[in-house]
C-alpha cells in the first residue's frame, strides 16, 4: 500500500572503494549522508553520522513544535504521595470489614 512517504536513497559503496577513500567517505557521513558499505554486492554495513544519545527533554520537543507546552500552569508530582498500608492484617479480615460481617 503506498502512503505517500518519501524515502530518501541511500547510496552503496564497495568495501575496496572505502578503503581507498576512508576519509572522504567518513566526512560524507559525518555531514549526514548514509552509505551502505557492501562486500562482493552485498550489504554489510551502513555508515552514517552518530545520533545523539540523551533523551530530549519537554523543552527541546517544544522547541522543534514535536509537542506542545502545558497550558495549564503548574507541574504534575513526580510521584504519588506514599500510603500507608497495614502489614499485620489478614486480607480475609480486611474483606469481612469491607462486606460489614463479622
Amino acid at each position: 500500500m503506498y502512503t505517500g512517504a518519501t524515502v530518501a536513497a541511500v547510496e552503496s559503496i564497495g568495501v575496496r572503494e572505502l578503503r581507498n577513500n576512508v576519509a572522504a567517505v567518513l566526512r560524507r557521513a559525518a555531514a549526514g549522508e548514509r552509505l551502505v558499505v557492501t562486500v562482493d554486492g552485498v550489504p554489510s554495513a551502513q555508515l552514517g553520522p552518530i545520533e545523539p544519545t540523551t533523551t530530549p527533554t519537554l523543552e527541546d520537543l517544544v522547541a522543534t513544535g514535536l509537542v506542545h507546552p502545558p497550558q495549564r500552569p503548574g507541574t504534575p508530582p513526580v510521584e504519588p504521595a506514599p500510603i500507608d498500608v497495614a502489614v499485620d492484617i489478614r486480607i480475609g479480615d480486611v474483606l469481612t470489614e469491607l462486606r460489614g460481617r463479622e
